[in-house]
C-alpha cells in the first residue's frame, strides 16, 4: 500500500486493487468540525479524479468513528469561516453537500461510536461495515436541536421512515448488532476485522467495471446531492434557531455534566 496523500487530518494510501484507504486522525472521538468535512471533500474530489482509485474505504484512528461536533471546543464552524467563490461564509453543510457530489463509492468502518453529524458523516457512505461494539445514535433531540448532515434524506432510505423517525424523536444508540439489523449497517464483523471487511467490499467493487459502477451509482443515488442540499438548508435554519433556546443550552449542559436534561421548552 503506497501513500496517495494528506489531506489535513485525512492520511491516504492505495493499493494495488484500486481502492484508497481514507483515515480520518483525530483520536480518540474524531470529531469534525468544517475544517475535517473540507478536507474529506479534498480527498474525495482527488479520488473521483485519479484513475487508480475505484473505490473508498472510509476509517478513523481511535476508539471512535466519530462522536459528533466537540460541543465543549469550538464546535463545528471556526470564529472565522472561509469564503465560497460568491463570497458568503462557507457552511459546514456546504461541505456537506461537497461530499455528497463527488462520484467516487464508499465503504465505512464503524468500530466504535458513530454520534450526531457522526452519523450524518457515515451515512454519506455507500455502505457501512460495524463492529457489535460499534454505537449509532441521532442524538440531536436530545440536545435540544435539529438533526444535520443531511440526516433528513439519507437515514429514512436506509432504515425506513418509521424507524427514522424513532431514532430522531429519541436520539437512542443503538449498538452494531441492531444497525444490522434495521439496515443501518450493511455487514457486521468483529471488531478486529472491520477495516478487513470493509476494505474486502470495497474491492469487490473495485473489481466491476468502473464505469458501469459510477453509471449505476448515479442512477440509485439519483439526486442524493440536490435533496442534501434541500435538507440541509432546512436543517441549518432549525439548528440556528433552536441553538438560540434555554433547552439547547440545558441539552448541552447535560451531555456535559452526564445527567438526564431537564428541558422547559423554551
Amino acid at each position: 500500500m503506497s501513500e496517495f496523500g494528506v489531506f489535513g487530518d485525512v492520511h491516504v494510501s492505495v493499493d494495488n486493487d484500486y481502492v484508497a484507504t481514507a483515515e480520518i486522525r483525530r483520536p480518540p472521538n474524531n470529531f469534525f468540525d468544517l475544517a475535517l468535512i473540507d478536507s474529506l471533500v479534498e480527498t474525495m474530489v482527488a479520488a473521483d479524479a485519479d484513475a487508480a482509485i475505484r473505490a473508498v474505504v472510509l476509517c478513523t484512528e481511535g476508539k471512535h468513528f466519530c462522536a459528533g461536533a466537540n460541543f465543549a471546543g469550538r464546535g463545528s464552524m471556526p470564529d472565522d469561516p472561509p469564503a465560497d467563490p460568491d463570497g458568503t461564509p462557507r457552511h459546514l453543510y456546504d461541505a456537506a453537500v461537497d461530499l455528497f457530489s463527488t462520484r467516487t463509492p464508499v465503504v465505512a468502518a464503524v468500530q466504535g461510536a458513530a454520534i450526531g453529524g457522526g452519523l450524518g458523516m457515515a451515512c454519506f457512505a455507500d455502505f457501512r461495515v460495524a463492529a457489535p461494539e460499534a454505537r449509532f445514535s441521532a442524538n440531536f433531540a436530545r440536545l435540544g436541536f435539529h438533526h444535520g448532515f443531511g440526516l433528513s434524506a439519507t437515514l429514512p432510505p436506509l432504515v425506513g421512515q418509521q424507524k427514522a423517525l424513532e431514532l430522531l424523536y429519541t436520539g437512542r444508540r443503538i449498538n452494531g448488532t441492531e444497525a444490522a439489523g434495521i439496515g443501518l449497517a450493511d455487514r457486521l464483523a468483529p471488531l478486529a476485522e472491520v477495516r478487513t471487511v470493509a476494505y474486502n467490499l470495497a474491492v469487490e467493487i473495485a473489481h466491476s467495471a468502473p464505469l458501469a459502477v459510477e453509471s449505476i451509482r448515479q442512477t440509485m443515488r439519483g439526486d442524493l446531492a440536490q435533496r442534501a442540499r434541500e435538507a440541509t438548508d432546512r436543517e441549518k435554519v432549525e439548528q440556528d434557531r433552536l441553538r438560540l433556546t434555554a433547552d439547547w443550552r440545558e441539552g448541552v449542559a447535560a451531555m456535559a455534566e452526564r445527567r438526564l436534561p431537564n428541558f422547559e421548552r423554551r
